[in-house]
C-alpha cells in the first residue's frame, strides 16, 4: 500500500483532497493528512476571531469525511526527505509521495522583543490567545498593530467595530496605506480609519518592543498591547530542510511544484517560492495543478511541457461589517459592494467544502 502524505490542512491541501477524492485516488494508495488541529482553519478570517467579531466556529471547517483519509493529529518535528519519514510527536509516518503545506509564521525582522512581547494572528491558537488578551483590556487601553498590510488593516477595522472604547494605532512602514496599489484604494481606507478614529502612523520603523512600550524610529510610545502583522516566513521545519530556498526561506520548485532533488515531494502555499505574494487563493490554484500532476503520473500520462500560469485575480478586504475594499483584475472596488463580494467568496468556499 502506497502512502500519500499531506502536511497541513490548509487551503492548498484542501484543494488537493477535493480533486483526488473520492474517485481519482488509485487502487493500492492511501492518503494521510497530518495537522496539529482537528479542523481546517479559515486563516484569512483569523483577524476577526482576534478582534472578537467572529466566533471560533465561524473560522473553521471540518476536514473531508472520506474513508480513504487517515488523519494524524500532532506537531511535526522533522521531515526526513532521504528516508521519506515524517516525525509527528512521538510517532513516525512514512510516505511515498509528500505534499508540504505547513504554512507560515511571523517574521520579526530581528526586532528586539518582537517575538516575546507581541501577539499574533498566524494560527488559530494564537488568534484565540490574542482575542483573550484584547478582551481583558480596560476602557481606554492603547492597542498597537504593527504592519498595515491586508491583515493589519482588517484587524484594525474589525477591532474598532468590536471595541469602540480602545485607542488603536496602526503602524505603516510606507508613506501611505497599500502604497503599491492605486491611490484611490489607499485614500478610501485612510478616510475610513480617520472617520472611525483609528490612527495610522506612516513611515514607521519599529526597532524595539518592550513590555508596555513600542519604539518607532527610536522613539518610545506607551501601549498596552501589540499585535504583529508585519511579515511572514515559512515555518522553521521547512526553512531548515537541506534543499534550495530563496532569501525569504521559501522552497525553490520546478514547474510541477516539486522539489527538484526530491520529485516525489511537492510544496504548496506559503512555503513555496512563487511569482505572487502568498495567499489562500494562490494556494488553491497551486493545489489544483499539483492534483493534476499527481493524477497524470498515476495514470502514466506525460506531463505538459509547460504548466499554465498561476493567475491570481486580486484581493478582497473588509472594513468592519458593512464596508470593504478590493483590487480585482486591475480594478479598484470600494464600499458595500466590496464587502458583499468578500462575503460571497467566503460563503462559496464554505459551501463547496462543507
Amino acid at each position: 500500500m502506497k502512502n500519500i502524505v499531506l502536511l497541513g490542512g490548509g487551503y492548498g491541501n484542501m484543494r488537493i483532497m477535493s480533486r483526488i477524492l473520492p474517485n481519482a485516488l488509485p487502487e493500492g494508495y492511501r492518503l494521510t493528512l497530518i495537522d496539529r488541529m482537528p479542523f481546517h482553519g479559515l486563516k484569512p478570517e483569523f483577524y476577526a476571531l482576534a478582534a472578537g467579531t467572529k466566533s471560533d466556529k465561524d473560522v473553521r471547517m471540518s476536514f473531508p469525511n472520506d474513508a480513504n483519509i487517515n488523519t494524524v493529529y500532532g506537531e511535526i518535528n522533522d521531515i526526513n526527505l532521504d528516508e521519506q519519514i515524517i516525525s509527528v510527536g512521538n510517532s513516525k509516518v512514512d510516505y511515498d509521495e509528500l505534499v508540504i503545506g505547513l504554512g507560515c509564521e511571523d517574521k520579526y525582522h530581528n526586532v528586539p522583543g518582537a517575538d516575546t512581547y507581541t501577539h499574533s494572528i498566524q494560527t488559530l491558537s494564537k488568534a484565540r490567545d490574542t482575542f483573550h488578551s484584547i478582551s481583558e483590556l480596560p476602557k481606554g487601553a492603547k492597542v498597537a498593530i504593527v504592519g498595515a498590510g491586508l491583515s493589519g488593516i482588517e484587524l484594525a477595522s474589525e477591532l474598532r467595530e468590536s471595541r469602540a472604547d480602545l485607542e488603536i494605532l496602526l503602524y505603516d512602514r510606507g508613506p501611505r496605506i497599500l502604497r503599491n496599489f492605486p491611490e484611490k484604494l489607499s485614500n478610501y481606507i485612510s478616510k475610513w480609519f480617520s472617520k472611525h478614529d483609528v490612527t495610522v502612523v506612516p513611515n514607521s520603523v519599529i526597532d524595539k518592543v518592550e513590555p508596555g512600550q513600542i519604539f518607532n524610529n527610536g522613539v518610545p510610545e506607551n501601549v498596552d498591547l501589540v499585535v504583529w502583522t508585519a511579515g511572514i516566513q515559512p515555518v522553521e521545519v521547512v526553512r531548515n530542510l537541506p534543499i534550495d530556498i530563496n532569501n525569504n526561506g521559501r522552497v525553490i520548485l520546478n514547474q510541477y511544484h516539486q522539489i527538484p532533488t526530491y520529485p516525489n515531494v511537492y510544496v504548496v502555499g506559503d512555503c513555496a517560492d512563487l511569482p505572487h505574494a502568498p495567499s489562500a487563493q494562490l494556494a488553491e490554484l497551486q493545489g489544483e495543478q499539483i492534483a493534476d500532476v499527481m493524477k497524470k503520473q498515476w495514470n502514466n500520462e506525460p506531463l505538459p511541457e509547460k504548466m499554465p500560469e498561476l493567475k491570481v485575480q486580486g484581493f478582497l478586504g473588509s472594513l468592519g461589517d458593512k464596508q470593504g475594499f478590493a483590487y480585482i483584475m486591475d480594478r479598484t472596488v470600494t464600499g458595500r459592494l466590496a464587502s458583499i463580494l468578500k462575503s460571497g467568496v467566503l460563503w462559496l468556499y464554505k459551501y463547496h467544502n462543507g
